[in-house]
């Protein structure tokens, strides 16, 4: 296989899925040593391709150079827009101006019919009570967890009981009534969730765990989808009683 075919295939493999690939899946996959999958993937950022990750963790296609821009169908439109109208309902100030601006930009870059389908969109978003505002600075915390650095903070349970702990940030979820965390706790040495409006005194660290957040955060829902099906398999066979026989 000649090498530009091999760098070809390259690109199509870190297409595929979310990733980190390992250099060790991709050369098996390939049909080369992993040493060559490293030297590959310095030539692809050579020639323009943002690709993030190392050796031992693996690599994620950021930003292709090779795609064309993509316009939108309708229905991806709509999808958009009802999008970001729920984030200027649900998000902190930062985002809340962020989707706004989004769609301005939007409706300055379409086509004329599809700029008045933007500006006159069927779809809305509203909600009756919004997420109490965390006194922390979600902005920040949004920067760490991007920056991969871990952060400390004082937390109050649902106990009232206050720690205070260092985090690895992996995400942040928004539900209907708060805002979640979910991180690695050095405390617990396991994954957590905290919630934004029992933190407070945040304080971002120089400790960086980077390139490692995507597996974590992978690992980390796995993890939550799993206990959470624990849960309602156990609640379901409390409920479910054996039938007596009829007399």
């Amino acid at each position: 296989m000649s090498r530009t075919l091999r760098l070809f295939q390259l690109m199509q493999a870190l297409r595929q899925g979310s990733g980190p690939h390992t250099a060790a899946g991709l050369g098996d996959e390939m049909g080369v040593s992993a040493r060559s999958i490293h030297r590959d993937i310095a030539t692809l950022r050579e020639m323009g391709a943002i690709i993030d990750g190392e050796a031992g963790y693996g690599f994620t296609l950021i930003e292709d150079n090779a795609l064309p821009p993509m316009g939108f169908r309708d229905t991806e439109l709509e999808a958009l827009v009802l999008g970001l109208r729920e984030v200027q309902q649900i998000g902190d100030p930062d985002l809340v101006e962020a989707a706004g601006e989004a769609l301005r930009k939007l409706q300055g870059r379409l086509p004329p019919r599809q700029s008045h389908r933007l500006r006159h969109s069927v779809l809305s978003a509203y909600r009756f009570k919004r997420p109490e505002p965390p006194s922390i600075s979600v902005a920040d915390l949004r920067e760490a967890t991007w920056d991969e650095l871990e952060v400390a903070f004082d937390y109050v349970d649902a106990k009232a009981a206050t720690t205070t702990r260092q985090v690895k940030p992996l995400g942040l979820v928004y539900f209907d009534h708060s805002t979640m965390l979910i991180s690695w706790c050095l405390l617990r040495q396991d994954v957590r969730v905290f919630r934004l409006d029992r933190m407070s005194q945040l304080q971002i660290t120089e400790q960086s765990f980077r390139p490692h957040r995507v597996a974590m955060l992978r690992d980390a829902l796995t993890k939550i989808r799993a206990e959470k099906q624990a849960l309602q398999d156990s609640a379901a066979s409390k409920t479910a009683e054996p039938r007596k026989s009829l007399d």
